[in-house]
């Protein structure tokens, strides 16, 4: 371009030095010239704009906004607990004499487990039994006589009083006679089996525990601040990572009692029969305690930090636009927008580093 100028200013003084010529033909060629040369020039500057252009777009990704469910877990770990899980007691002191039951094996409510040294009471039984005999015989004949207007109503009255006072002694021994059998409260597996023959027992020491692992809960403890956002009958997934298995399902029972020691209020969940299921096992509860169906959802990932708020960029005629945003509950990775952006916006989710509002951007 530089060499064009030149050879016309060349031109232009080798003419004014030399013989007189036409100006008018000479001005005319000269701004015929110029026009070409600001024609190669636009071309130039056109051409080098737009490679630069085509340098300076920004490698973007972008998702277009819609409707969609939106939900909040409050996520606690908690444990998995048998309702029926029992340390069976002995009723009575005294030693064991046998043994019925293995530890794994499957009992029914009332069976018998093990027994009690009863024989002191069956001997006592054995007694009062002679005695009622002896009673029941003396009180038969004064009844006949006294059928027979024999003898006196006090003479009767007494013989039918020790013959009832006799069996009722009876009948209170034999009742004691059951508590000489330690017998399984409910049905189900026994979990621990520590009793043995020639072994000294009381009441209020077990030996042995029955599970009911038909009947399981998970159960957790949630912070007192987030009492009026847990309820009974809530949705809830419960995570058992050590199965692996996940149960969708409802809350059974929330505590309406704050313990006063960890500020904190109980819930359980009743779970599905399930063999791997196990007390005692680990299990994570993710309650859902706020879900909105028609929400507008982006990764928290493409939200912009500032002094004035939250931001998003949106692609508009491939260009960055900065929107200010509201959000609402942010969960798994996940933010509810509940103001600035529509349906149909494109936020811009990926590329962000380095963009700025009116750059060309180019998208995935």
């Amino acid at each position: 371009m530089k060499k064009i100028i030149f050879i016309s200013a060349a031109i232009f003084l080798t003419s004014c030095g030399g013989k007189s010529t036409d100006k008018k033909s000479e001005l005319n060629a000269l701004k015929k010239e110029r026009s070409e040369l600001n024609a190669k020039i636009e071309k130039l500057e056109s051409e080098i704009g737009i490679a630069s252009a085509a340098n300076d777009l920004k490698d973007v990704d972008i998702l277009e906004v819609t409707e969609s469910s939106f939900q909040n877990y409050l996520e606690v770990q908690g444990k998995i607990d048998a309702e029926e899980n029992v340390q069976v007691n002995p009723e009575a002191p005294g030693v064991v004499t046998a043994v019925f039951a293995t530890i794994g094996q499957s009992v029914v409510k009332g069976q018998i487990l093990a027994q009690i040294d009863d024989q002191v009471l069956r001997h006592n039984i054995s007694e009062l039994q002679n005695q009622l005999d002896l009673a029941t015989t003396l009180f038969e004949r004064q009844k006949n006589l006294w059928n027979q207007k024999i003898g006196t109503e006090v003479q009767y009255l007494n013989a039918k009083t020790q013959k009832d006072a006799a069996e009722r002694r009876i009948a209170t021994l034999r009742s004691q006679m059951s508590m000489y059998k330690i017998k399984s409260p409910i049905s189900g597996n026994i979990d621990a089996m520590d009793l043995k023959v020639g072994q000294a027992v009381m009441p209020g020491i077990s030996g042995i525990r029955v599970v009911n692992a038909n009947k399981l809960t998970a159960k957790a403890q949630i912070a007192e601040s987030y009492a009026s956002r847990v309820n009974q009958g809530d949705r809830v997934q419960v995570i058992l990572p050590d199965v692996p298995d996940t149960v969708l399902t409802k809350i059974s029972f929330a505590s309406k009692t704050i313990d006063q020691i960890s500020r904190s209020f109980n819930v359980e969940i009743k779970l599905p029969s399930n063999r791997n299921y196990r007390p005692n096992m680990l299990a994570v509860l993710k309650i859902i305690d706020y879900q909105n169906a028609k929400a507008f959802v982006i990764p928290v990932n493409a939200i912009q930090k500032a002094e004035n708020g939250d931001y998003v960029f949106v692609s508009e005629n491939k260009k960055a636009k900065r929107v200010n945003i509201q959000t609402g509950r942010v969960s798994e990775g996940r933010a509810e927008i509940l103001s600035g952006i529509k349906a149909g916006d494109q936020v811009i989710v990926a590329g962000m580093n380095g963009l700025s509002p009116g750059d060309l951007i180019k998208s995935n």
